[in-house]
């Protein structure tokens, strides 16, 4: 059982910690780079779907609705 955990430890293959440390501060990085354009985007996205004034009967390709 040691020489398996001892194995594992040691083994260098898939993705490790520090790769996923760097991608994850890469994303980040992008992020707080674009934070103004999401921040615009997400809250259009929001204004339209709370603003929608839906009707079912002009939605094309519905299921039908339930008695």
């Amino acid at each position: 059982m040691f020489e398996v955990l001892k194995n594992f430890i040691k083994d260098e293959e898939g993705i490790s910690t520090v790769e996923i440390v760097v991608i994850i501060a890469i994303l980040v990085g992008i992020a707080l780079l674009f934070k103004n354009s999401i921040v615009s985007f997400v809250k259009k996205i929001i204004t339209n779907f709370i603003d929608a004034d839906v009707n079912p009967n002009d939605i094309q390709n519905q299921a039908p609705l339930a008695d």
